[in-house]
């Protein structure tokens, strides 16, 4: 478990960290009042494992032993900290805002392999965008991304959200990612591709002309410096 836990630690990429650079957003206080923790990915195993886990395309829910984020974050706040949860928030919980301190939400691509994975929208699926809007729009909100690949960022995935975080396919440790979030450890992450803002785009190259990307290749924020130092292709591939 301790080389899970550090692989998860040292996969999660930042890629925004409050709406501008003198007031971060994360790590996040453990010791809040109260937390929501919504959205389809934030408590399902399946999820976070995508395809190739107990079955060829995978599965939803508690396929396997393992801590989900939920679970990870209820070990990792404080005492006092009430965390409510709901998958899809309610009608009556965003009603009454005032009492959270911050939301986070998970959301992301359903488990899949192989051709069953093709998608040429790449938009995050399960009404994801919906749900962080519903949120974002009334309490300052970190949106975790679960998925194999660069999915379409919507703007209030972008500008309405304080943090966001590309978690890919973590696997069964949800600790790993609490770890970072709540600020026991620093990210360390950079983008292994660029990451596109239109689907049009693709395939979107480095070396390309007209290179026009969301986040760049390389791209990874963290707490101490404010952005991780880009890893460097010593020889081709």
């Amino acid at each position: 478990m301790p080389l899970d836990l550090d692989l998860i630690r040292k996969s999660l990429v930042l890629l925004k960290n409050g709406k501008n650079s003198e007031k971060p957003f994360l790590p996040l206080d453990r010791n809040a009042k109260r937390i929501l923790v919504t959205g389809t990915h934030a408590d399902d195993l399946g999820y976070q494992c995508g395809g190739w886990t107990k079955a060829w395309f995978g599965l939803s829910g508690r396929i396997t032993i393992g801590t989900t984020l939920l679970d990870a974050i209820k070990a990792a706040v404080g005492d006092k900290t009430e965390v409510i949860y709901e998958k899809t928030p309610s009608e009556e919980t965003l009603a009454s805002v005032q009492g959270f301190s911050y939301a986070i939400v998970a959301v992301g691509e359903t488990p899949y392999a192989e051709t069953l994975g093709d998608n040429s929208e790449l938009t995050i699926p399960l009404n994801g965008n919906d749900i962080v809007t519903a949120v974002a729009e009334k309490i300052p909100t970190l949106v975790v991304l679960f998925s194999g690949r660069p999915l379409v960022l919507d703007p209030p995935v972008l500008d309405k959200t304080e943090g966001l975080v590309a978690a890919w396919l973590p696997g069964t440790e949800g600790q790993g990612m609490s770890d970072v979030i709540f600020g026991d450890y620093d990210f360390e992450g950079n983008l292994p591709v660029s990451w596109f803002k239109r689907v049009d785009q693709l395939p979107l190259t480095a070396d390309a002309n007209l290179y026009d990307p969301l986040f760049p290749l390389g791209f990874g924020l963290n707490y101490n410096s404010g952005e991780n130092s880009k890893p460097v292709l010593t020889s081709p591939i």
